[in-house]
C-alpha cells in the first residue's frame, strides 16, 4: 500500500486509485534501459501520447487530459491445464452417481476435476487457472456494495490478480463443442487421437472454430494489449487485457465462439446495441468495441472476484450436500432482482441467468455475461437458456419479465439447499417440502421459490421489485429466527395493525384471554394501502380520522368512485356487518381491477368477518403464496385456524411475533391460543414479551395476572404462583377499580387454594402484605370489598360488594 502523491491529500493508493482525492498514483519513471528519456531532467512528467506536448499533472496530461501511462504487464507463467470431463461423462465425486452437462455435474454440482480455489473474473470452465497471488485493496472495513440489504453481513470474495486468471492452456472442453447449426455434437476425440477444434459438423456440414482468435501480446485497436484468455461461455472467448490509453486499467474482450453461427452473430450484435446504454452497479460496463482483423471485440469492465457457482462449490459440505446459508443466498439473490429490475424497466430480459453469470467481488455483486439479453419486443431473437433454470414456456411463447425471475428463483433453489436432479426429474419444479429440511424449517421461503417458479408464468411474480420486496420480508424472517431477535420493517402493502381492546381480555370474562369473535379478527388485521396513483388517494388520504360509521356515507357520496374509493367502501360494509353489499362491490372491482390481489384479500376478510371459517382459510392460505413476506396473510390464517388447528395457530402466531413486535395481536393470539389448551406458563411467556415501551404493556400486564389464577382450581395453584400474581399486579399503576378487582381475585384464589396448599411451603409467605394465612387473607379481601363498594356506581352493586366483604371477615369470639 503506497501514498497518494497528490499535494495535501495524504490518503493511500488501494485498488490502483487514492481512497481520499480518487486520483491514480504518479506515473513510475521509465528506466533508461527501456529506451525512454532518463530520469532526472524532467522528462519523465512529460505526456507519452505521440504528438502531445503536455505535462502529467495530479496523473493525468494537462493538454490532451491522458492518464500517465505505466508500465505493461507481464503475462503470467504458464501454469497446469485442467483435465477435461471423464471420456464416459460420468461424475468422479465419491458417493457421486450424476453425469458431466456443461462441464459440472446435474446432481451434485461439481466438475469433472475437483475446482480450483481461484475463479476467473467472468465466467468458469472446468479448466484450472494458474497462480493463486492476489493483488489490490486489503481493506477490511467500508462497504463498497449494498450486498446484504443491510440486513446480512456477506463476507468479502478478496478482489484477484487478474493475471492470476489467465488460463495458460486455453480450450473449449469436447464435452462443449456442439454444431452451431443442428447442435450436434462436434470435435471430439477417439481414443487414438484428441478432437479437432476446427472443422466442419458430419451430420450437416456447417463450419466450427473453438480456436483463441488473440494470443498474448497482440495489441488490439492500437489500445488493449491482450494478455491471454480467462474463460469461455456460450458466445465467445473472453479475454483479458490492459487498456494503454487509459491507466493501463485492466479489461474483458469478449468475442464470438464460433464465426459461422448465424445466430451468436446476432446475439453479439444485439448485447453491443444495448449494453450501450446499460448503466448499473450490479450490471458489468461497457467501455467499447472494437474492430481487430476483421472480428469485433465488446470490450468491458474486468470483474475480479469469485462467480456464485464456485463460491457454492467451494462450500464445506460433502459433494451432493453443497448449499449456502439461507441469508447469503437471499442476499444475492435480491442484488440480482436490483439488476433485474433496471433491465426489464428499459424493455431488456436477461434470459440466461445461473450462478455461473454473476460474480461477487469484495461486497459486490455483477452480471458479467449479457449475451442472451434480448428486447422484450423483439419476437423473432435467439433465445438462449440452461436447463434446470430456463423457464418450460421459453421456447413456445419466448422470455418474458416473468421467465427472467422464474431463473432468479430456480438458481435461489440451488444455492440454498443441496438440489439434487434440478436438471432432470425436478428441471421444471421443486421436490416436496417435506424432503427438503430447509423448506420444512421456513415456510415462508417454500412458498416464495414455488410462486417464484409456478409452471404458469401469470402465478409467478410479474415484477423484480414485487419480488425483492416478498423476499426482503423472507429474509427478515430467516433472519428473526436464526438470530433470536425481530427485525421490523413497515410494509410497502399493509398498514399496520387495528388493535381491539377485546385481544386483552376482560375482567368480567370467565377466561384471562377469551376466544376472539371473528368480526372482531376480522376488524383488527392490517388493510392493504391505497394505490397512490389513484386520482382519489388524496381524499382518501384525508379521511383516516373518520370512524366506519361516518366513513361510509362520506364514500358513498365521493366525488368520484375509483377503484380504490369502492375497495374502501367494501371494508366499511364488512366492518359494519354489510357483507352482502361488500361482495356486490367487489365483483365490480374484479372488472375493473383483473387479477389484483386485494379484491381477493376483501373477499376472504368477508368470509372472516362472517364466521365462515372453512371458506376463509384456503383463500388466505393463497394470498399467504402470493404474499409469502407479509404478516397480515400470516395472521388471518392464524385466526382461521385457532379452533381446528390450534399448533397451526401458534407457529404462525410465533412467526409474525418473533419477526416483528409491532404486530401486539399476535402476542396476545399466542397467549390465547397456549390459554385455551392449558399451557398457562406459555401464555404468561407470550405475554411478558410484550415490550415495556408498548401501549398494550399494561393491558398484557393484566392479562398476565388473570391467566395465573382465573379459572384455575385449587389444586392446581401454588404459592409461588398466587405470590408472583400479587407482585406483578403491585407492579402496574392501575387506577384503583382495575387493581381492587385484580386483587380481589387473586385474594379469592388464595383463599380456596390455603386448605390444599396449607402443607406446601405456605407457611412464611406473603400476599399482597397479607401472610399466607387465612385470617389474615381474609381481612385484606374484606377491605378491599369494602374499598370497592365506597367507589360503586349504583346502591345495588354498593349492597352486593358489602355483602361479600362481611361474608369473608374472620369470624370473633365475642
Amino acid at each position: 500500500m503506497s501514498q497518494c502523491t497528490v499535494a495535501g491529500c495524504g490518503g493511500t493508493i488501494e485498488d490502483g486509485y487514492c481512497v481520499i482525492c480518487g486520483m491514480p498514483p504518479a506515473a513510475p519513471s521509465p528506466s533508461p534501459a527501456s529506451g525512454s528519456p532518463a530520469s532526472g531532467s524532467g522528462a519523465s512528467n512529460a505526456c507519452a501520447q505521440p504528438g502531445c506536448a503536455g505535462t502529467i499533472v495530479d496523473g493525468y496530461c494537462d493538454e490532451c487530459g491522458s492518464a500517465a501511462a505505466a508500465p505493461a504487464a507481464q503475462a503470467p507463467p504458464p501454469g497446469p491445464s485442467a483435465g477435461s470431463a471423464p471420456p464416459d461423462g460420468k461424475c468422479r465425486q465419491p458417493g457421486c452417481s450424476g453425469t458431466i452437462v456443461d462441464g459440472y455435474c446435474d446432481e451434485c454440482g461439481s466438475p469433472p476435476d475437483q475446482p480450483s480455489a481461484a475463479t476467473g473474473g467472468t465466467g468458469t470452465t472446468g479448466t484450472t487457472r494458474t497462480g493463486s497471488t492476489r493483488t489490490g485493496s486489503s481493506r477490511s472495513s467500508g462497504r463498497r456494495g449494498m450486498l446484504g440489504a443491510g440486513l446480512v453481513e456477506v463476507p468479502r470474495v478478496p478482489y484477484r490478480d487478474p493475471s492470476s486468471a489467465v488460463m495458460s492452456d486455453p480450450q473449449v472442453a469436447e464435452s462443449k463443442r456442439y454444431c452451431s447449426n443442428c447442435g450436434e455434437p462436434v470435435g471430439r476425440g477417439r481414443p487414438d487421437r484428441p478432437g479437432r477444434t476446427e472443422g466442419f459438423c458430419p451430420k450437416c456440414g456447417t463450419g466450427f472454430s473453438f480456436t483463441p482468435k488473440l494470443a498474448s501480446g497482440d495489441l488490439v485497436a492500437n489500445q488493449y494489449r491482450v494478455l491471454g484468455c480467462i474463460a469461455h461461455g456460450g458466445l465467445g472467448w473472453i479475454y483479458l487485457a490492459q487498456d494503454e490509453r487509459v491507466s493501463n486499467r485492466w479489461v474483458v474482450l469478449k468475442g464470438l465462439l464460433d464465426t459461422g453461427d448465424a445466430d451468436a452473430r446476432i446475439a453479439a450484435e444485439a448485447e453491443r446495441a444495448y449494453l450501450a446504454a446499460v448503466d448499473h452497479p450490479n450490471i458489468v460496463k461497457i467501455y467499447n468495441f472494437v474492430e481487430h482483423q476483421g472480428d469485433d471485440y465488446i470490450v468491458m469492465q474486468y470483474v475480479g472476484g469469485q462467480s456464485l457457482k464456485d463460491i457454492l462449490l467451494e462450500q464445506p459440505q460433502p459433494a451432493g450436500e453443497k448449499h449456502l446459508p439461507l441469508p447469503r443466498a437471499i442476499a444475492y439473490g435480491l442484488e440480482v432482482l436490483r439488476a433485474f429490475d433496471y433491465l426489464h424497466a428499459n424493455g431488456l430480459v436477461y434470459c440466461d441467468f445461473k450462478p455461473d453469470n454473476v460474480i461477487q467481488s469484495e461486497e459486490e455483486l455483477k452480471l458479467i455475461d449479457l449475451g442472451g439479453v434480448r428486447r422484450l419486443d423483439d419476437p423473432d431473437g435467439a433465445i438462449y437458456g440452461t436447463i434446470g433454470y430456463q423457464a418450460p414456456e421459453i421456447a413456445d411463447v419466448g422470455p418474458s419479465v416473468s421467465s427472467d425471475l422464474y431463473t432468479v428463483g430456480r438458481a435461489l433453489a440451488v444455492l440454498s439447499f443441496p438440489f439434487r436432479g434440478y436438471t432432470r426429474e425436478y428441471a421444471e419444479s421443486l421436490p416436496p417440502r417435506d424432503e427438503v429440511p430447509l423448506l420444512r424449517e421456513f415456510e415462508s421461503y417454500d412458498r416464495f421459490l414455488r410462486r417464484a417458479v409456478h409452471k404458469e408464468p401469470a402465478e409467478r411474480f410479474q415484477d423484480a421489485a414485487e419480488m425483492a420486496e416478498q423476499l426482503t420480508g423472507v429474509l427478515r424472517e430467516v433472519l428473526a429466527a436464526e438470530e433470536g431477535a425481530p427485525r421490523p420493517a413497515p410494509s410497502a402493502l399493509f398498514g399496520p395493525e387495528r388493535f381491539d381492546p377485546w385481544m386483552a381480555g376482560d375482567l368480567a370474562a370467565a377466561s384471562a384471554l377469551p376466544p376472539v369473535p371473528a368480526a372482531t379478527a376480522a376488524g383488527t388485521l392490517p388493510v392493504p394501502l391505497v394505490n397512490g396513483a389513484d386520482p382519489a388517494a388524496a381524499f382518501l388520504a384525508g379521511l383516516t380520522a373518520l370512524d366506519d360509521e361516518q366513513l361510509g356515507p362520506v364514500l358513498e357520496n365521493a366525488p368520484e368512485r375509483t377503484p380504490e374509493v369502492l375497495l374502501a367502501l367494501a371494508r366499511v360494509k364488512i366492518e359494519t356487518g354489510r357483507a352482502d353489499e361488500a361482495s356486490a362491490l367487489l365483483d365490480g372491482l374484479e372488472q375493473s381491477l383483473p387479477g389484483d390481489w386485494r379484491v381477493d384479500w376483501f373477499r376472504a376478510v368477508a368470509l372472516l368477518a362472517e364466521g365462515r371459517l372453512a371458506e376463509a382459510e384456503p383463500r388466505f392460505d393463497r394470498l399467504y403464496g402470493l404474499l409469502p413476506g407479509e404478516a397480515a396473510p400470516k395472521l388471518a390464517l392464524a385466526y382461521c385456524r385457532e379452533q381446528s388447528a390450534p399448533d397451526e395457530a401458534v407457529r404462525l402466531f410465533e412467526l409474525v411475533w418473533r419477526t416483528d413486535h409491532g404486530y401486539l395481536t399476535a402476542a396476545f393470539g399466542l397467549g390465547r391460543v397456549h390459554l385455551a389448551a392449558g399451557r398457562r406458563a406459555a401464555a404468561v411467556k407470550a405475554l411478558d414479551a410484550v415490550p415495556k415501551i408498548s401501549i398494550r404493556y399494561v393491558p398484557a400486564q393484566v392479562a398476565a395476572v388473570a391467566t395465573a389464577v382465573r379459572g384455575r382450581a385449587p389444586a392446581e395453584l401454588s404459592a409461588a404462583d398466587l405470590v408472583a400474581a400479587g407482585e406483578r399486579l403491585e407492579a402496574l399503576d392501575l387506577d384503583d377499580e382495575r387493581h381492587d378487582r385484580l386483587a380481589a381475585e387473586i385474594l379469592e384464589a388464595a383463599l380456596d387454594w390455603l386448605p390444599a396448599g396449607s402443607g406446601n411451603g405456605a407457611r412464611g409467605g406473603a400476599l399482597m402484605g397479607a401472610p399466607l394465612a387465612e385470617a389474615p387473607l381474609r381481612r385484606r379481601l374484606e377491605r378491599t370489598y369494602r374499598e370497592m363498594a365506597r367507589r360503586a356506581r349504583s346502591r345495588g352493586e354498593a349492597r352486593l360488594l358489602i355483602d361479600s366483604a362481611n361474608a369473608v371477615r374472620p369470624r370473633t369470639l365475642l
